[in-house]
């Protein structure tokens, strides 16, 4: 029994082929011909391989920029030592967060069939994430094995069916239309981007409107743009910090300056890549889930990864990473040298590219180029005052893990759930 239980979780925390059985199940349900089925399927596993090796090299092309802004700031490296750290959580506790998983998703689909609230949680990878931040709460508060699960099921339940419904006007908004919602631990940064985006934004203007001469046309190209984006951004921290630093901390084995430019042309690769993925798997994905929408569960849509969102305005998600960049990096200085928190924050590159990327998609879509810009800057802040809340609920667990991967829903939810943990 405990084999299958682990070979259901390994099927569901890989994407590819978690979202290629959802679109086999809804090609059948529609009774498509073999040949429909047998590419459709192979389709939608093929895009989300794509859209997972762009993501690759997207994060292995901006990690570097970690270092040198440490060394622009004199941010230290983390202090943070918890007691037991993820691996140990995830090695102790597998079966807790499996089973927790496996029972928040039969929720989700329990709630998706019989109310209002229309749609099912599809993001494989992080339906194993939250249940994992939700055991780490649990042991943090001294709960039995019985405890943990059922604490961790009701929890990873209520985000995954919360989460998604608040960010979906947001995200009608921007795509206009309700093929799908974006499950992911980017809400609350988007939440705040979408507000401050109204409050403060123009919706004549958007980020995509951007006008160039047409002597520099080809900068409407987002792999052109990104590429010379992320180029820019190495030399100008390469130049701060000073060429010998800045090669020793990128672990530059070139001349700085080809270096640089292969990081940037790397980058504009990786967006491009996760782009074509993005754009394949969606045109399988969508009709294929009306099979499970019309047979199983009425009106139901699919809450997907958020670079699903990526290609409705790529130059925002630019935007929301550089502008995130610069204001959580001030807020890191500014916390640190306040001696606000007991412990150092390391800049987040991946928070700001993949969770405030998309909150600027969501200020644009509310507020045009400023309320992308308005609502990346604020959500940077935010981050790390998440970040800086969440450490000391995690501190004898999976701090370590939070520290670079959080600063969004996970640091929001660990905070939120501790108190109803000491319930238990």
């Amino acid at each position: 029994m405990e084999s299958v239980m682990n070979f259901v979780i390994e099927i569901i925390r890989e994407p590819a082929i978690f979202l290629g059985l959802i679109a086999l199940t809804g090609l059948l349900l529609l009774k498509k011909d073999i040949s429909t089925i047998v590419s459709g399927t192979a389709k939608t596993i093929i895009g989300v391989v794509i859209l997972t090796q762009g993501t690759n090299i997207l994060v292995s092309s901006i990690e570097p920029l970690t270092a040198g802004f440490n060394l622009m700031y004199d941010i230290q490296e983390t202090e943070v030592n918890p007691a037991l750290g993820s691996d140990q959580v995830l090695s102790q506790y597998g079966t807790q967060i499996g089973i927790a998983m496996l029972a928040a998703f039969a929720i989700n689909l329990l709630v998706a069939r019989f109310t209002k609230i229309k749609h099912v949680f599809l993001t494989g990878h992080m339906l194993f994430w939250f249940p994992f931040i939700f055991v780490a709460v649990g042991v943090e508060n001294n709960l039995s094995n019985v405890q943990l699960i059922i604490f961790a099921s009701i929890m990873t339940a209520l985000y995954i069916i919360i989460a998604p419904a608040l960010l979906r006007p947001f995200v009608r908004k921007v795509t206009g239309s309700d093929d799908f919602i974006i499950g992911h631990p980017t809400t609350i940064l988007s939440l705040i981007a979408g507000g401050v985006g109204k409050l403060f934004g123009t919706k004549g203007r958007s980020s995509e409107d951007i006008k160039f001469p047409k002597s520099t046309e080809f900068l409407r190209e987002i792999s052109i743009t990104s590429s010379i984006t992320m180029f820019l951004v190495y030399l100008v921290v390469s130049i701060i910090i000073g060429f010998d630093t800045a090669t020793e901390a990128f672990a530059a084995e070139q001349n700085l300056f080809i270096y640089s430019l292969m990081q940037g042309v790397l980058f504009g690769a990786g967006l491009t890549i996760l782009l074509l993925g993005v754009r394949m798997m969606l045109a399988e994905i969508i009709p294929a889930f009306q099979g499970i929408s019309q047979k199983w569960i009425p009106n139901a849509v699919p809450a997907l990864d958020a670079p699903i969102l990526f290609p409705y305005a790529p130059n925002a998600v630019l935007i929301g990473f550089i502008v995130s960049m610069v204001t959580s990096v001030a807020t890191i200085f500014i916390t640190g040298s306040l001696g606000i928190f007991s412990f150092v924050i390391v800049p987040l590159t991946i928070t700001c590219f993949f969770e405030i990327g998309t909150a600027a998609i969501i200020g644009n879509g509310t507020g045009g180029l400023k309320g992308a810009i308005a609502g990346s800057a604020v959500a940077g802040v935010v981050m790390i005052l998440l970040v800086g809340l969440s450490v000391p609920i995690l501190n004898g667990t999976i701090a370590d893990w939070i520290v670079i991967f959080g600063g969004n829903d996970f640091s929001l939810w660990a905070f939120m759930t501790d108190w109803i943990a000491k319930l238990f």
